[in-house]
């Protein structure tokens, strides 16, 4: 709904326009589905359960530094990818969902009491929970996208979204 407020005295008139809704109408369109790409790509920062994840990921690892830096985002996508190959070849888990919730919160749990392990622990944990991030990511891919070109649009966008908060978690001092 757009919505026009005119007030003022005399002649002056301010016209305030409530826009809000509008972007909801352009998304109500439905059978325009651009490529399997740009669907792998929007499908992880659509959602508030992948986007944190990956946030926590990405958070997590600068904090750890050193190899893990790289290798914990690292094995959350490689892993991500495992699980979408399973769904993709007919695999599924009775728990997926609440994997994906359970990683949001025991990943939010790591980086907010900053627990430190050794990194193939810590790749280990980010790597179980993409799995179920992974399954789901397989599970809801558009049936005419390709799976190739899917899964390189979600792992690009995770790595992007993990790597780009790097900066925030590192020590400058």
């Amino acid at each position: 709904m757009i919505e026009f407020n005119y007030e003022g005295d005399n002649d002056e008139k301010s016209t305030d326009c409530d826009c809000r809704t509008v972007a909801g109408v352009a998304l109500a369109h439905t059978g325009h589905e651009v490529s399997g790409f740009i669907s792998g790509l929007a499908h992880p920062v659509g959602g508030a359960d992948h986007l944190l994840a990956m946030l926590a990921v990405g958070l997590w690892a600068a904090r750890l530094g050193g190899r893990a830096l790289w290798l914990v985002p690292l094995a959350f996508v490689a892993t991500m990818l495992l699980g979408n190959l399973l769904a993709l070849s007919g695999v599924s888990l009775v728990f997926t969902e609440q994997g994906i919730g359970l990683s949001v919160v025991v990943l939010g749990l790591l980086l907010a009491f900053a627990a430190r392990f050794v990194t193939p622990v810590c790749m280990a944990i980010a790597g179980s929970f993409a799995l179920f991030h992974g399954l789901a990511h397989g599970a809801e891919m558009p049936l005419n996208a390709s799976g190739f070109s899917y899964a390189a649009g979600f792992m690009l966008a995770t790595l992007a979204v993990a790597s780009g908060w790097y900066a925030g978690g590192q020590d400058r001092s």
